[in-house]
This record gives C-alpha cells, sequence and structure tokens, in this order.
C-alpha cells in the first residue's frame, strides 16, 4: 500500500511538473521578472482545475470497481460518453504526452547546455545551433539519456527512481536557496517570495525522499548511486587537469559535433 501511495504521488506531483520548466529557460524569456511569476500563477490554478473537474468527471461515470479493474480510466469514460468517436481520447492522451516531453526536452537539454557553458561538462554539449539557436547537442543527449529510460520492462520502478532523485536534487537546490537567504541577505532577488513556501516545500522533499526510501529502497539506491557518479565526472572533468592529448581528443570530438550539427559555441 505504501507503495502505491507513492507511486500515486509521483505521478499526480508530476502533472504539475511544468511549474518548474520555466525556471531553466529564463535566459530565453522577455521580461522574466513579470512573465515567470505571472506564468506560474496563472498555469498552476488552470491545471488544478481541469485535473479536478476531470476527476470529477469520472467519478460520476464510472463505479468505483471498474476504476481499479480497468487500466485506462480515460478510455472508459470515452466509450461511455462518446460512443463511436472514443478513438478520440486515446489520440488527445497521446498528444497530451507529446506536449509534456517536448517540454521537459525543450527545458532539460538548457541543463546540460549549462554545465557545459559553465566547463562543468564537455564543451560539445556547450554548442548552439546557427540558425535556429537552440542547443542542438545537448537535445540529442538528453534524447539518448530519455532512450535509456525506455530499455526498462518496468515503468513504475523508473518512477520511483526518477521520483527519488528528483526530489532529491530539487530539495537541495532549493534548501540551498534557503541558505543563501540566510547568510547573504543582500544580494540582488529580482524575484522574492515569502520564506515560508520554500521551507514547506523543503521539507515535503524530505518527506518524499523518507517515503521512496521505506517503499522502494532498491530504486532509491540505485538512484542514489546515479547522483553519487557526478562526483568522478566532476573531478575528471572539471577539476583535473587535462594533458594536452585529451584536450586534443576533446578538442577534436567538439569540432566534429560542431560540423555534424551545424553549431558553434555561444558568444561571449
Amino acid at each position: 500500500q505504501l507503495t502505491w501511495f507513492l507511486l500515486i504521488n509521483n505521478m499526480h506531483l508530476s502533472s504539475f511538473a511544468s511549474r518548474n520548466y520555466l525556471n531553466y529557460v529564463t535566459e530565453e524569456m522577455i521580461n522574466p521578472e513579470r512573465n515567470l511569476p505571472l506564468a506560474i500563477i496563472i498555469s498552476m490554478p488552470i491545471v488544478t482545475i481541469v485535473y479536478v473537474l476531470t476527476n470529477l468527471a469520472y467519478f460520476t461515470t464510472i463505479s468505483p470497481r471498474v476504476m481499479i479493474e480497468t487500466e485506462a480510466v480515460a478510455v472508459i469514460f470515452g466509450e461511455y460518453h462518446l460512443g463511436v468517436v472514443s478513438w478520440l481520447i486515446p489520440i488527445f492522451v497521446g498528444l497530451s504526452c507529446f506536449g509534456a516531453v517536448n517540454g521537459s526536452l525543450f527545458t532539460s537539454a538548457r541543463l546540460f547546455y549549462a554545465g557545459a557553458r559553465e566547463g562543468h561538462l564537455p564543451s560539445a554539449l556547450g554548442l548552439v545551433h546557427t540558425d535556429h539557436f537552440t542547443p542542438v547537442p545537448s537535445l540529442i543527449f538528453t534524447c539518448f539519456l530519455s532512450m535509456l529510460y525506455a530499455c526498462s520492462q518496468d515503468i513504475f520502478s523508473v518512477i520511483n527512481l526518477f521520483s527519488f532523485f528528483t526530489w532529491l536534487c530539487v530539495g537541495m537546490a532549493i534548501a540551498g536557496m534557503v541558505w543563501l537567504r540566510w547568510k547573504k541577505p543582500e544580494l540582488r532577488r529580482p524575484i522574492k517570495i515569502f520564506l515560508a513556501i520554500p521551507i514547506v516545500f523543503v521539507l515535503a522533499c524530505i518527506f518524499m525522499i523518507v517515503v521512496s526510501f521505506w517503499a522502494a529502497p532498491f530504486e532509491c539506491l540505485i538512484g542514489a548511486a546515479i547522483i553519487l557518479t557526478g562526483i568522478p565526472f566532476y573531478l575528471l572533468g572539471y577539476k583535473w587537469k587535462k594533458p594536452h592529448i585529451v584536450e586534443k581528443i576533446i578538442e577534436i570530438f567538439t569540432l566534429f559535433c560542431q560540423k555534424i550539427f551545424m553549431s558553434v559555441p555561444e558568444d561571449k
């Protein structure tokens, strides 16, 4: 029961994950000091209302027994109300998934791009397309990592694994911001919120991490191991003074990526 509680919570919280996407692309936003909080304030209530109304519609149409037994509640709902055009439900579900993946790829690739720009990752990931100004190598790398997740035959284990290190990393990031608010209050903060909000969020992240370890310790240990692999990569890629031959290989690979993906380094 605890495992299902964790899984359901992770899936529901992932439904609102778009609140976090715009944080990755603030450099590309117009007037982010105004538009970032405005986008969150507008989108979150809309998503909440839509999800609540959708679930109310399910409960008024489908009995609890059928809802538990079926693997696709929306399909049963469509067959009951739409009849011969119930095939529209799977199409719209697919389009919704496509939109979610598009938003995730669009923003997550910026993480690798920013890391490469700061010298923490190979410089090839810091290239941008000459015409579209998108980090194409970083997008390709993100797609490759996504396909690795798809190799698993147990999607629920993947959800638990991904959710664990997502909440861990996000919680640590927000905790770092709280620490900076305390230690360095003089820093300029274009967007500033009431301190109790990030503290409550960090506590929620701790709760999700503890419950994840309790319900799925094996997946959480794998997630912790994946996170720890970043330490040797950081030491080798950033702290280690590379020999000339290694720097030459990286330079050749970066040049190869520039030619293949029609990309160049960002102007300083």
